[in-house]
């Protein structure tokens, strides 16, 4: 199965969801990973990877990594393995390596070509896909980064074997995400059929890399449309950044937001009381969590505008139409959004 990214400059590129190919390169290749994938998996990769030089860099694992210091680890792999423009990096890992690999080519000798070999659930579904690279840093998340179209994105769903339970359901978070913003058929048919299912699984991880590259082939730099994607998120960013980055997986707090833009979008008449729960009931079915303890409202609301996505003093928040669209805007009253969150 492959599927398209069509770009209107050259950064077009396919999706290719299968079995992992043998894949050779007449050029110098670093290989970004971490110990818990390379434990896994690496001996596999190196099977099906062929270069003129091959190296490796292993950065530490874990969110609260994806920062500076870690950033000029890979760059000092890069420059060790004295890369040049031609060269390339191989992003073989979760969301937090694609999204540091994707950056480190982007600013290395300004800019080589990168691959995405994504091996969880999220970075399969969603962040892979898209281009968008970056790193944290004490003010939010993704705050530091670049829009760099990955070459091409390998997507094999046996990698998902040794993936944790945790991983897993941070993953299909992403998915629901995808249905509730875009596809009603899709959301009911998550609600009667198990994920647990190889079948399934590679079922919704291509729904939702169709899903994820038509939005991004319209809108490529978020003016529009591609900004829907983020529904979750601007919650569940600040959650992250409130716990240090060390108490929720990304997709996790994904979770946490959607239920509360949900619970923003049922006081503004968007969304039904039952809509709203069929989204919470198919979260926990995966033990994604869906409620976060608040210790501050007003500390938690001044939070929001260190996000990428407010703009002129404006919080712009994704809240879901029913199920299967949403609405993108940035005139939400502040005693709406406080009201709901005394809920959480």
């Amino acid at each position: 199965m492959t599927v398209k990214i069509n770009l209107s400059n050259e950064n077009s590129y396919e999706i290719y969801i299968d079995k992992l190919k043998t894949l050779s390169f007449d050029k110098k290749v670093v290989v970004v990973t971490n110990p818990t994938i390379a434990s896994y998996h690496l001996e596999y990769l190196k099977s099906k990877l062929n270069a003129k030089q091959l190296s490796f860099c292993t950065i530490p694992d874990g969110e609260q990594y994806k920062n500076m210091q870690t950033l000029e680890m890979i760059l000092e792999a890069c420059f060790e393995a004295k890369l040049d423009r031609k060269s390339l990096l191989v992003a073989f890992g979760g969301g937090v390596i694609g999204d540091m690999t994707g950056f480190a080519a982007s600013i290395y000798q300004r800019g080589i070509d990168f691959i995405q070999i994504p091996t969880t659930l999220l970075s399969q579904v969603d962040a892979s896909v898209g281009g968008k690279t970056g790193i944290n840093n004490k003010f939010g998340k993704n705050l530091i980064g670049s829009f760099h179209q990955p070459k091409a994105v390998y997507i094999d769903s046996t990698f998902l074997k040794t993936l944790p339970k945790r991983e897993f359901g941070a993953g299909i978070a992403e998915i629901i995400k995808m249905a509730v913003c875009f596809n009603k058929e899709f959301f009911s048919w998550l609600e009667n059929n198990d994920l647990n299912d190889e079948k399934n699984i590679d079922i919704a991880i291509q729904k939702s890399v169709e899903t994820k590259a038509y939005v991004v082939s319209v809108d490529e730099k978020e003016q529009g449309l591609r900004a829907a994607l983020n529904y979750g998120h601007t919650f569940g960013h600040v959650i992250e950044n409130l716990t240090n980055y060390k108490t929720y997986l990304h997709g996790e707090a994904v979770g946490i937001g959607m239920c509360m833009a949900n619970a923003l979008a049922v006081k503004l008449g968007l969304m039904n009381s039952d809509e709203e729960q069929r989204v919470e009931s198919l979260l926990k079915k995966y033990d994604v969590p869906t409620t976060y303890k608040i210790e501050d409202i007003e500390d938690f609301y001044e939070h929001f505008f260190l996000d990428k996505k407010s703009s002129d003093s404006k919080i712009k928040f994704i809240l879901p139409v029913g199920i299967g669209d949403c609405r993108i805007t940035d005139e939400i009253k502040k005693e709406d959004v406080c009201e709901i969150l005394k809920g959480f």
